[in-house]
């Protein structure tokens, strides 16, 4: 049996990392667990209220994940995962699941120009097509500085990093990157 992969598309908020891994999974034939697909059906289910809400079932829902990431990859099949995952916090449950299920990692790293960014996430914020339980109207202030940089620095685990400007995401080449994932996916490199 192949070595399952788990493909990572990371960034910060508004990088555009839902609309990319969705396109890509789906280019892959590959399933794809978002936080935040997870987050919202919490929020639907459990209720939401305040930030402090939302971060609770954020919480919640990064386990819910890594249950569904372990599942998945244990059962030898390659996944896709998406989320804003921060070196620091997310490298540790990374590496822990990888030893665990013997996968390995391929990351897409999401960057937009942090003006552009900024301005994305204010203007998702107040979108029809945002959930409102993660009450993103309060808290541009605390990913002010994050949006600004425009980048996250890649998660610190083994495997190939590719960086993608999402900054005009109709700029995006969607089937040269997934032609270089499936290279990666079907490669015998650990």
């Amino acid at each position: 049996m192949p070595t399952p992969t788990l493909i990572v598309v990371s960034g910060p908020p508004g990088t555009g990392k839902s609309t990319l891994a969705s396109k890509l999974a789906a280019r892959l034939t590959l399933p794809w667990y978002s936080r935040d697909g997870i987050k919202e059906s919490l929020f639907d289910t459990l209720g939401w209220s305040d930030r402090q809400r939302s971060k609770e079932l954020g919480a919640a829902s990064v386990a819910v994940l890594f249950t569904l990431l372990s599942d998945t990859l244990s059962a030898g099949a390659s996944c896709l995962t998406e989320s804003n995952f921060r070196r620091v916090q997310s490298s540790p449950d990374f590496r822990r699941l990888l030893e665990e299920t013997g996968a390995r990692a391929v990351q897409v790293q999401c960057t937009t120009q942090g003006d552009v960014l900024l301005e994305r996430f204010a203007t998702r914020s107040s979108s029809a097509g945002r959930h409102p339980g993660h009450c993103d109207d309060q808290n541009l202030d605390e990913f002010r500085a994050e949006l600004l940089a425009g980048r996250y620095e890649p998660l610190d685990v083994p495997g190939p990093v590719l960086t993608q400007d999402t900054t005009d995401f109709h700029a995006v080449d969607i089937e040269a990157l997934a032609t270089q994932l499936s290279a990666l996916l079907h490669s015998d490199a650990p």
